[in-house]
């Protein structure tokens, strides 16, 4: 099966172009971070990469070292900025229409300030 190409008009691309206001938390050469709409947990946070890649596989297989170190930087020093290194915090990234990824551009959900709970109620 052929992999769709990159949506140049995804909300993720609009908002790296700035198109879209973003409520930025952090942001470096390689990522950014911004509060999420529809917050999910007291502190929501969604970390994107500068890059075009749909989703975490295609990050994995196609981006730089510097590109996935400095993601990776961003996501620790957005968990300091949050304060939720002490009681912690859950990261999420969704990959296709199974796990419901609204946005075709690879984002990780940073979720924390209250307990989560588990992850998926047993079928």
């Amino acid at each position: 099966m052929a992999t769709a190409p990159y949506d140049e008009g995804n909300v993720f691309a609009r908002i790296l172009r700035g198109e879209i206001p973003a409520d930025i938390v952090h942001q470096t050469e390689h990522a950014i971070a911004f509060r999420d709409l529809r917050p999910q947990a007291p502190v929501h946070v969604l970390v994107i990469p500068r890059g075009t890649y749909r989703d975490l596989a295609d990050f994995a297989a196609h981006a730089s070292a510097a590109e996935q170190a400095g993601f990776m930087a961003c996501v620790s020093e957005c968990v300091r900025l949050l304060g939720l290194e002490e009681g912690g915090f859950r990261a999420i990234a969704n990959a296709g229409p199974n796990a419901h990824q609204e946005v075709p551009h690879f984002h990780l959900h940073l979720l924390g300030g209250r307990p989560l709970g588990p992850l998926l109620a047993r079928a």
